[in-house]
């Protein structure tokens, strides 16, 4: 795997979670992941997709699997995410794009919510995601999955 100078790294929710919750056993290394990749000269990006999943399970109750944030202050936390990466736009292609996959793959339910995320990546010549539901990705062939800690390792 080879990465360039001002590569594009698409950011999954699961690492901003990471990052936001003390608890988890990955927060220390999400959270040293924004600062490795921008050292590194790369550019974290997130989508609007991202954006809402974050805020969904930010402000959900803790008793079904959230962080019983109260909406300011996750929105607060996506304010602070923002300032270290770029978010792209879904573009009509994305959406056509989008719809081959679900064929293709023949993706139904919330793994469409990953060939959404596939799709906008394609559209904006994305290569690279960093996730920990890497299995989510395992079939979009041309597209480079690490790990958090991968990611690290990576750009250290």
């Amino acid at each position: 795997m080879t990465l360039t100078a001002g590569e594009l790294i698409f950011i999954d929710t699961n690492i901003l979670l990471s990052a936001t919750d003390i608890s988890r056993p990955s927060f220390s290394v999400a959270k040293a992941l924004f600062k490795l990749i921008i050292q590194a000269g790369y550019s974290p990006v997130i989508t609007g997709q991202i954006i809402r999943e974050y805020l969904v399970v930010a402000t959900r109750p803790i008793n079904v699997n959230g962080f019983g944030m109260t909406a300011g202050d996750a929105v607060h936390n996506i304010k602070e995410f923002q300032k270290k990466l770029v978010v792209y736009n879904e573009r009509r292609s994305s959406a056509e794009l989008l719809q081959h996959l679900v064929l293709k793959h023949q993706l139904i339910g919330k793994r469409i919510h990953d060939a959404n995320i596939a799709a906008v990546m394609k559209t904006h010549g994305i290569r690279y995601i960093v996730t920990d539901n890497t299995a989510d990705f395992s079939c979009f062939s041309d597209i480079n999955v690490l790990t958090c800690s991968e990611a690290i390792e990576t750009f250290k």
